[in-house]
């Protein structure tokens, strides 16, 4: 259900999303958020947008999906200008996960799934029998379907996260875009949300583009990262390249040392204090 025709193309075959020198700005051209950001997207990366805080991760993410205009340069999708989509197309391709969701009406949870059904949708027509079957496997994989019933307001926020991400699969998307989705999680739902996308992007072929703030949760699960600071991409590359030490000290101003998981041979990030 998860792969359309386009999850099938070769990986190699070009980029999934491509950023041309793109910069954007809030206010004005002195406050820029993101500089000249270049960079390109294979499908069936594992992406993390890492940096320190306020270093445009989240606004480039929003960028890359369509949510902000570029102030200066383009984002394509497929070779074809974001900005050139018509909305609900580009919904079907790339869906959207926020960092925390901001709903106040009680929907049930399987209420929230089925709004992913909406670019598929005309005027106020009534879910169909596919919309349902699409909703029900995106809970299935998702691990929500015992949430069925429960209203969204009243659920914990891992849940919540959990939900959100089934919602952006049942738009049948082959690039999932998240933005910091576990800052507020204890760590059992960051593991869990992260196990969900690691199955989706390595069973599923989704590509999955993910701010993130733990930069030992990102070695463990990204394929590739873009380092950021002030608004400009520093560094990209594979974990183990990009967080050695000099280059986080530098790009964090503060000291760590790193150490390599035995199991894995992920690099393990630890601030250094007076004692150590």
């Amino acid at each position: 259900m998860m792969n359309s025709a386009t999850n099938n193309l070769p990986k190699e075959e070009s980029s999934i999303l491509e950023s041309n020198n793109v910069s954007f700005y809030y206010i004005h051209e002195e406050e820029k958020a993101v500089i000249d950001a270049s960079f390109k997207i294979q499908q069936g990366d594992f992406i993390g947008a890492i940096g320190p805080n306020g270093s445009g991760k989240s606004t480039l993410l929003k960028l890359a999906a369509g949510i902000l205009q570029p102030s200066k340069g383009e984002l394509y999708y497929r070779r074809q200008a974001i900005n050139d989509y018509k909305k609900k197309d580009f919904a079907k391709l790339a869906a959207w996960i926020p960092q925390e969701a901001s709903m106040v009406f009680p929907f049930k949870t399987q209420d929230v799934v089925l709004m992913g059904r909406y670019p598929y949708k005309s005027g106020f027509n009534f879910e169909t029998a596919e919309d349902l079957e699409i909703a029900s496997e995106a809970m299935e994989l998702t691990g929500t379907k015992f949430l069925f019933g429960k209203r969204f307001t009243e659920i914990s926020g891992g849940e919540k996260q959990r939900i959100l991400i089934a919602s952006a699969l049942a738009q049948k998307p082959e690039t999932l875009i998240l933005d910091e989705p576990i800052s507020f999680l204890d760590i059992k739902y960051q593991i869990e949300i992260l196990e969900i996308l690691r199955v989706l992007n390595q069973k599923h072929s989704v590509t999955v583009i993910i701010a993130l703030h733990d930069l030992n949760l990102a070695s463990k699960y990204c394929s590739r990262l873009l380092l950021l600071k002030e608004g400009q991409i520093v560094r990209e590359g594979s974990p183990n390249s990009i967080l050695e030490k000099s280059i986080i000290e530098s790009v964090y101003e503060t000291q760590i040392k790193t150490l390599t998981d035995e199991e894995d041979g992920s690099l393990i990030v630890l601030p250094r204090t007076k004692n150590n």
